[in-house]
């Protein structure tokens, strides 16, 4: 059981549109439209990647009205994006210097 939570977290972390509007809500809050206009993706694709990224609590959603505001879970998901960047940038880098030669 614990296999499949993995396998969930990860491809939901993989997905390079997922990741992108990660990004975005990691400098603050965004509805809908304000994601569509940063990542100049489909409103459906938005929609059913912040369903997915909801689903598996890498973002919460408050109602104001019609409109839902989405943020990044500052408990798990925000420490996590950092430790990665650490990483990232301690580590990966230099595969990827290494690689574009």
């Amino acid at each position: 059981m614990i296999q499949n939570a993995y396998d969930y977290f990860f491809e939901t972390l993989a997905n390079r549109r997922r990741l992108a509007i990660i990004d975005i809500l990691r400098k603050g809050q965004n509805n809908v439209s304000q994601i569509i206009e940063k990542t100049g993706f489909e409103q459906s694709n938005v929609s059913h990647n912040l369903k997915r990224l909801e689903d598996c609590g890498f973002v919460n959603v408050k109602r104001n009205g019609k409109e839902r505001i989405y943020s990044l879970n500052k408990e798990t998901i925000r420490p996590l994006m950092k430790l990665i960047d650490k990483h990232t940038e301690k580590f990966c880098s230099q595969c990827i210097k290494r690689k574009r030669k």
